[in-house]
């Protein structure tokens, strides 16, 4: 049969199009995306009073030479009519080493083993995956600051550099330069083998402390200094407003005796830049590990007693960073063996982190709303997703549930029963009927509303480094395999980051993926992986997790 050419109206506009008799109302409606940039399934087309499905029979609707067939529908956001690429198309064969890297879903470089250096390798990796560190490295220049001395290289610098050139290729490379400059400013990790052959293997938590630190010294401008939030957090430097929290802590003598004479409790306020998560018979999951680092027992002179006491130590977070270290405390020094050990005990680890018990409550007041509404947002989310999929799946089964469900009294009041049949009494004028689009509309602008709610809950007093719903997210693992620091391998996993547009700068979704830093070896990993590395044994076991404070819902996409 041969084909017939119709004429379609939309908006004003006529288009001839060709209608093959063999096709169906799917690729009909994809020729008109061609003309129109409406997206398919946002296209409303009448051929003969009834709506266009996508698997009707072209052959079957008597379609005739000429016809007039309208069409309704509009580019949904970043739609409209296909235009040629203003810029020329480039194949990856035809990139440079260094565009080739930066295409997204591009492996990322990893770092050759220098001689047991992977302590360094996969904590290099971890710290490289927090994208603000990386922002602000790139406008850093070194200078002498006669208020802040540091002493030795400049290991920020070497670290700008470091990452600059891996940005620039997918190949392993050699971290010299860097390890050179650490080797130089903290002589420890220039130690010699036992065996008299080339360095010895050092301890990646010790390694991460000292770059941090070198990173705190040089007081890093956060890459949000020059906004005008007005809160006390924007004038910090990176390290202490995106990684450092505060702990407010009371310390109490345990003796009777001691309160009995008038000793008080004694409250007092330091930074930290991790959380350590103790080990004992009892730990079973990192938030027991955490309650034990957060309460200690102290031995210390008495003023009031004039001797030594027993004292307990008992700290809450009053500050949560954006980014949050969390170091699971699995080595210790075995007297009888005079070497470190290794605690083998399986220590679970969420892939979402609540730390809310651990604040004081004045942070929790700021904190719990906030998570409460992000949970009452998420589940809105995914319950329109859901909706949206299994109308896309069966969009007829989609109609006739919306036609139903969306049918309501005018006056708002109980919606009446529908007769057995499963139809309603059409005569009944005080029945109202919402398309598809109108009952997507209501729930967006629902969704819209409890997320202007949700930012209206934020404490302003919160600045861009912290942690404003009291959720962390994990995007970093370093893991060590081996009984003791001195030996065994580590290795880092990094979360994938969605994919980037070069002109808005905005991150995509994420496909749920890891990137697994095996010194200079890298390759991708499901999420189940991350969940072998609890430890309870020789095997990789997470040492240092790094987790990121939850992006916060937004209205994107959503119209008022």
């Amino acid at each position: 049969m041969a084909a017939i050419n119709v004429v379609v109206k939309h908006q004003g506009k006529k288009y001839d199009i060709e209608v093959e008799p063999d096709s169906v109302g799917e690729e009909f409606k994809y020729q008109l995306y061609s003309l129109t940039g409406v997206e398919p399934e946002r296209q409303k087309i009448l051929v003969k009073g009834s709506q266009l499905k996508n698997d009707a029979d072209m052959s079957r609707l008597g379609l005739k030479p000429g016809q007039v067939i309208m069409m309704m529908g509009t580019p949904g956001e970043g739609g409209g009519a296909i235009a040629r690429p203003s810029e020329k198309i480039k194949f990856v064969e035809d990139m440079t080493e260094a565009e080739a890297a930066r295409q997204a879903g591009a492996t990322p470089a990893g770092l050759i083993n220098l001689g047991n250096t992977c302590y360094l390798n996969s904590t290099l990796q971890v710290i490289r995956s927090i994208p603000e560190l990386q922002d602000t490295l790139v406008k850093y220049e070194s200078r002498p600051s006669p208020a802040v001395p540091v002493l030795g290289p400049d290991l920020t610098k070497q670290l700008k550099e470091l990452y600059k050139d891996m940005s620039e290729t997918q190949e392993g490379m050699p971290p010299f330069a860097f390890l050179a400059a650490l080797r130089t400013a903290f002589p420890q990790f220039a130690e010699r083998a036992k065996n008299g052959h080339g360095y010895a293997q050092q301890d990646a938590e010790e390694a991460w402390s000292q770059i941090i630190s070198q990173l705190k010294q040089r007081n890093l401008p956060s890459p949000d200094a020059d906004s005008r939030t007005g809160t006390e957090d924007s004038n910090l430097p990176f390290i202490d407003n995106y990684m450092a929290g505060e702990l407010t802590s009371t310390t109490e003598c345990d003796e009777p005796a001691a309160r009995e004479a008038g000793e008080t409790p004694t409250t007092t306020k330091e930074s930290f830049l991790k959380l350590n998560c103790h080990i004992d018979a009892q730990t079973n999951h990192l938030r027991d590990g955490i309650l034990n680092g957060l309460k200690e027992q102290l031995e210390k002179k008495s003023e009031t007693l004039d001797r030594d006491a027993t004292y307990t130590k008992k700290s809450k977070i009053s500050r949560l960073p954006k980014y949050l270290t969390v170091h699971f405390v699995r080595f210790f020094w075995k007297r009888e063996a005079q070497k470190k050990a290794k605690i083998m005990r399986k220590v679970t680890f969420p892939h979402e982190l609540d730390v809310i018990e651990f604040c004081t409550d004045e942070l929790k007041k700021s904190l719990v709303p906030v998570r409460d509404k992000v949970r009452e947002v998420r589940k809105d989310e995914e319950d329109i997703d859901r909706a949206r999929k299994r109308r896309k799946k069966n969009p007829e089964d989609g109609e006739n549930d919306n036609s139903t469900a969306a049918a309501t009294k005018k006056d708002d009041k109980k919606k009446p029963a529908a007769p057995a049949d499963g139809n309603v009494d059409m005569g009944d004028a005080s029945i109202t009927y919402k398309t598809d689009a109108e009952f997507e509309a209501e729930k967006d602008a629902s969704l819209l509303a409890a997320k202007k709610e949700l930012h209206a809950l934020i404490d302003p007093n919160l600045g861009p480094g912290t942690n404003q719903s009291g959720l962390y997210e994990l995007r970093g693992v370093v893991t060590h395999q081996g009984a003791s620091a001195d030996s065994g391998h580590y290795t880092a996993y990094v979360k994938k980051t969605g994919p980037k547009d070069p002109k808005t700068g905005k991150v995509g979704e994420e496909d749920g993926n890891w990137w697994w830093f095996n010194d200079d070896k890298v390759s991708e990993v499901t999420p189940d992986k991350i969940d072998t590395l609890a430890g309870g044994g020789e095997s990789h076991s997470a040492l240092i997790l790094l987790y990121r404070a939850i992006p916060l819902p937004t209205a994107e996409g959503l119209v008022e």
